[in-house]
């Protein structure tokens, strides 16, 4: 069973859809509980970085999302905030992320002709040392996602990019580190690709 962890941030109803399409167990919840015996998480995030990292702080569910994750090494996945909270902190903001993949989360520069936030389809190609993870099985050369970004995540190393994209610079649409994973985009948006991904994901094992 997959745990969306509801914490007052974004549209969960969606990615549960999109689980229950690819025939996974998913159930949206701020239960304890629920969190403590899933078999997998995933931490979506919307809006503000700092407002989701104190939503999630206020929940009163991070320890036991830190238990399940660092300590039982369940596989978990990041959306959008979600995925930028995995990491040491934002320019978005004040309030430190999770920490647990050593990135930073960075603005898109002013450049002419490029609107931020980044908005719509992007293209996104396997980074190189993760061309066989199995996240990415079934993924195309054509692969599109639906993203909705102002700021992107910057890993420390690229062993730890996932997924690269370009919108101006070029930035790690998804990363990985162990059985913790996060993606920028929107899978449950981005119809058959955001499928597979998330098929992928309900399969996963670490």
């Amino acid at each position: 069973m997959i745990a969306i962890i509801d914490y007052d941030i974004g549209n969960l109803a969606a990615v549960a859809n999109m689980l229950h399409r690819v025939g996974a167990e998913a159930v949206v919840t701020s239960d304890a509980s629920v969190i403590g015996v899933a078999d997998r998480i995933i931490l979506p995030g919307n809006g503000h970085f700092d407002a989701c990292m104190r939503g999630l702080n206020a929940s009163g569910l991070r320890s036991v999302i830190e238990r399940r994750v660092l300590e039982d090494a369940i596989p978990m996945l990041g959306i959008c905030v979600g995925a930028q909270m995995l990491g040491r902190s934002s320019q978005e903001g004040a309030e430190p992320g999770l920490g647990w993949v050593d990135l930073e989360v960075r603005r898109f520069p002013v450049q002419p002709n490029l609107r931020v936030p980044h908005m719509g389809w992007n293209h996104v190609t396997p980074a190189a040392k993760a061309v066989d993870h199995p996240l990415l099985v079934g993924l195309d050369g054509d692969a599109r996602f639906y993203f909705v970004h102002s700021y992107y995540l910057h890993p420390d190393s690229t062993d730890w990019s996932l997924l690269d994209a370009h919108y101006g610079v070029d930035f790690s649409a998804g990363v990985v580190r162990g059985n913790i994973a996060g993606v920028q985009f929107h899978p449950e948006k981005s119809h058959r690709f955001g499928k597979v991904l998330l098929g992928n994901f309900a399969s996963w094992t670490v």
